[in-house]
């Protein structure tokens, strides 16, 4: 937006310049894709004006009647909303949806330009920065004519064919169209607050009075030429609410019928859809709202609810529970149903509902990624309460058994609880278990009979762990190997040697060191048998020598590899030693330092080449070790070529000019080669005494010996376990009847949930089992994929295996009636993609016959009924199939 002048009504259009660090320009880029880049850099606190766009008559003084005719312009006010602002701020509420546009400057512009791009297009210097020539061809102008109205609040905002081209006009009216949804624009820029101040206002006056002009102003559109689809127009759709009514959802299982569905947009095929009709329309996120909008679109596709909720539902709300909400929150809801289920409906941005909902439940608001089930528990128990048809409710008290039988009693505690509670969701949505107390003293019997709105279903997930560990035997022929074993995820270091000694085939007079290896240093040995796995990390890099069983008098000798690490510092070579490889181990009794020579060079034989070209091709690039094997080791050395210096006899003449006696160095070191001590001497006692019978010993290679030596096979050391895209941990599966088996077991309660025995008259570590006793419409069953304890916070990866069309829990009811169905049929799911803390929510949802659709907010895909069962399924929502 150029700044304004007194003649810019008459300066020709202006085509964009290329924007630089200096623009004055403003531009007007969505919201949403300011505020992410904004996050990544606090902003400098610059004062924001919302303004929120209303339908106005064109301005054209005595000509407008003709102008709207043949120049049908876009006009609409803006009105500064400072309150609803203030309100929002403090709320945490900071609408970010599609409808929602910020005014900012060039230089904020080149910023958030700047960290949305990707590294390329960043001077190499980093002091300048440069659009693209996409993002330069992304960028538009158009051309806005502003009236300060009378009220000074509210700007007058006109876009004329006459000042634009066709294509911008045509972008213009997609983008500010206000007769179907709220339009919000967010100035950043200060420029707006301009038009209101004394001066300018008295001139805009003055000059309407004379001659009505506008002021002529350029936007720089930027970003959204292609965000803007094409409206689905209510004409166009073959169906309508007959005589206002609505279409409602069957609960025998067809949901809603083949022709209706097939009357909406033909691109329901099997592509994106952002507009839908009947069911079909997305829910846009609001900034980390998928978790609100997965849970919506399971409950706004359960039959009956939308039955109830596209009725007259309103006379129903009670206004008096003190439990509820005022019927607020079943209000919202039931007006976002019906935007949902409105013919040739658009994304509904669901900004009502979220900030009712934020009003009630503080805990879901402000644009923190939240838990679905969480909401799901907290919406259908607020609507319970809304509308809750007792409205005054008596006093009920629990009686005593009595030996009384079961059926009795539930019956009892059933209609106590109707008696208090009559509402929508619990016709549908509740059932009844029972829950057997025993005490383990007394062995006294508490029987009780409660509703549940819905089951949370532990994962029985697998025990068993997979490790690699790189196991290294010593001798002419050393042999370097990586074992993948399979151990309990509770189990014990014991363990571990037990399934490895098995895997590479220990010899009985033979026995295995563990130890951790990081920086190809020894940081600490796995000595203790009892010790948890769990202190064992996925990243951690494992080592375990064999060792001989006769030789634990002599000392350990431990070696680690060291060589020069050349690099430059601010233009300036600098060097330093850096180590490298896996460290090498072998008992022996060592004297002398040439005692620690002979051994380590006999360690190393099995890694020499021939010659440099060799060595060459041997490497096998060092810096791709993994593709070197074992075959490749020079084992057999030709007869009468002895090792002189650390080489080959035979290539050890190649080069008399120069002893290669110092090609290695030797020195003491600490248990984990941190410290360069003395060195050690050739032909003279060692200065030092093992510890703990080890002997670790420091060697630096020169460059020269490193040509002698294959490094490669001994530098590859995997990880535990490797995490990653293409090294996926084997697939945990379990049966949802296993996970409902795991739900009603009896199992002790814990030390924190003791029960208070009535006989004993104390509390008691009692044991717990649940019975599903009488089952809902609808049955909504959560996955505990989250688990929570003092140290640590993970998500369950595991499949459920769950029914699509047959869930029979007739053989899980402790009572059956003989008058209800036990088998339910799926119809929606909630997903959760990715880590806990984060991720991303979707929903699946059925739509009659074998028709599925994926609601991934505003999106809304058809998706196969083979894709449905995954490791994300969170929640799933069954409907009770009636017995034919």
């Amino acid at each position: 937006m150029d700044n304004p002048s007194e003649d810019s009504s008459d300066s020709p259009q202006q085509q964009p310049e290329s924007p630089v660090n200096d623009d004055q320009r403003v531009y007007l880029v969505p919201y949403r894709w300011w505020k992410e880049a904004q996050e990544s850099s606090p902003s400098d606190g610059k004062s924001v004006t919302l303004y929120a766009a209303a339908p106005a008559p064109s301005y054209g003084g005595p000509m407008k009647i003709i102008n709207n005719i043949f120049s049908p312009d876009v006009a609409f006010n803006l009105r500064r909303e400072e309150e609803s602002l203030s309100q929002s701020q403090e709320n945490g509420e900071v609408g970010v949806s599609g409808r929602d546009y910020a005014l900012v400057p060039g230089d904020i512009w080149l910023q958030a330009l700047k960290w949305h791009s990707n590294s390329k297009a960043a001077a190499k210097n980093g002091k300048s920065f440069s659009a693209t020539d996409e993002d330069i061809a992304d960028v538009y102008p158009l051309q806005l004519r502003l009236s300060v109205l009378r009220e000074t609040s509210s700007l007058g905002v006109r876009i004329s064919k006459k000042d634009n081209t066709v294509e911008c006009f045509k972008r213009a009216c997609r983008i500010f169209s206000v007769d179907t949804e709220p339009l919000r624009i967010w100035d950043l820029s200060g420029q707006t607050a301009l038009f209101f101040s004394d001066e300018n206002n008295k001139i805009l006056k003055d000059s309407q009075k004379q001659s009505e002009q506008d002021m002529l102003l350029e936007l720089q559109v930027y970003g959204l030429s292609d965000s803007v689809k094409n409206k689905v127009k209510k004409d166009e759709m073959s169906m309508q609410y007959p005589n206002g009514s609505s279409f409602l959802m069957n609960g025998t299982g067809s949901g809603i019928t083949s022709n209706l569905t097939r009357s909406s947009s033909s691109s329901f095929s099997g592509g994106p859809c952002e507009a839908g009709t009947l069911g079909l329309t997305g829910l846009q996120n609001l900034g980390n709202t998928c978790f609100m909008n997965s849970a919506l679109q399971c409950l706004a596709h359960t039959p009956k609810l939308v039955d109830y909720f596209l009725g007259d539902y309103k006379r129903e709300i009670n206004h008096d529970n003190p439990l509820g909400m005022n019927g607020e929150i079943a209000s919202a809801f039931g007006d976002l149903l019906k935007k949902l289920w409105a013919p040739g409906a658009t994304p509904v941005a669901p900004r009502t509902f979220k900030l009712k909902l934020a009003h009630f439940a503080p805990q879901f608001s402000g644009f923190n990624q939240h838990d679905s089930q969480e909401l799901l528990a907290f919406l259908l128990d607020g609507l319970h309460e809304d509308l809750n048809r007792v409205k005054n409710k008596p006093y009920v008290e629990a009686k005593d058994g009595d030996d009384r039988p079961d059926e009795e009693i539930a019956d009892e505690y059933w209609n106590n609880h109707l008696a208090r509670n009559d509402s929508i969701i619990v016709d549908v949505c509740q059932g009844q278990y029972r829950s057997t107390l025993v005490c383990p003293v007394c062995k006294k019997v508490s029987i009780m009979f409660d509703p549940f709105m819905y089951l949370s279903l532990p994962l029985p997930s697998t025990s068993m762990r997979s490790m690699t560990v790189t196991v290294i035997k010593n001798g002419s022929d050393i042999q370097i190997s990586a074992f993948t074993i399979t151990v309990s995820k509770d189990g014990r270091l014991e363990d571990l040697i037990r399934a490895l000694s098995t895997a590479c085939s220990l010899d009985a007079d033979e026995t295995l060191l563990v130890a951790e290896i990081y920086n190809n240093r020894i940081i600490r040995y796995l000595e203790e048998p009892a010790d948890s796995l769990s202190l064992i990390r996925d990243g951690d890099r494992l080592v375990a020598y064999r060792l001989h069983k006769g030789t634990e008098e002599a000392p350990l000798v431990v070696f680690t590899h060291q060589q020069i690490d050349e690099h430059y510092i601010y233009g300036k070579l600098t060097s330093n030693m850096k180590t490298f490889g896996i460290p090498l181990a072998a008992h022996s009794r060592v004297l002398t330092g040439s005692d620690i020579r002979s051994l380590y060079l006999q360690i190393l034989t099995p890694f020499l080449v021939h010659n440099t070209a060799q060595a060459d091709n041997l490497n096998c690039d060092r810096s791709a070790t993994e593709a070197c094997t074992d075959s490749e080791v020079i084992t057999d050395m030709e007869p009468g070529n002895s090792i002189v210096n650390g080489v080959p006899e035979s290539i050890a003449e190649e080069d008399t000019a120069e002893p290669l006696d110092m090609e290695f160095q030797f020195y003491l070191s600490d248990d984990k080669a941190t410290f360069k001590g003395s060195e050690i001497v050739m032909n003279e006692p060692l200065q030092s005494t093992d510890i703990s019978g080890r002997l670790n010993v420091l060697v630096s290679w020169s460059p020269k010996i490193l040509e002698q030596y294959n490094t490669g096979l001994f530098s590859s050391l995997p990880e535990v376990f490797k995490s990653g895209f293409f090294a996926k941990r084997p697939q945990e599966s379990v049966s949802l009847y296993k996970c409902l088996e795991a739900f009603l077991k009896e199992e002790p309660l814990g030390p924190e949930d003791m029960w208070y025995c009535p006989a004993c008259k104390q509390h008691r570590q009692a044991t717990k089992k649940l019975d599903l006793w009488r089952l809902p419409e609808i049955l909504v069953i959560h996955l505990k994929r989250f688990s929570y304890n003092r140290f640590l916070k993970n998500k369950l990866e595991t499949y459920v295996d769950f029914p699509t069309h047959d869930l029979d829990l007739s053989s899980y009811l402790a009572y059956k009636d003989g008058k209800s169905s036990y088998r339910y049929m799926l119809y929606a799911i909630s997903n959760h993609y990715g880590s806990m803390g984060g991720g991303h929510y979707t929903a699946f949802v059925h739509q009659g016959a074998d028709r599925w659709y994926d609601f991934d907010d505003s999106h809304v895909y058809s998706i196969s009924q083979d894709k449905l069962k995954t490791s994300a399924a969170y929640v799933l929502f069954y409907r009770r199939v009636e017995e034919i």
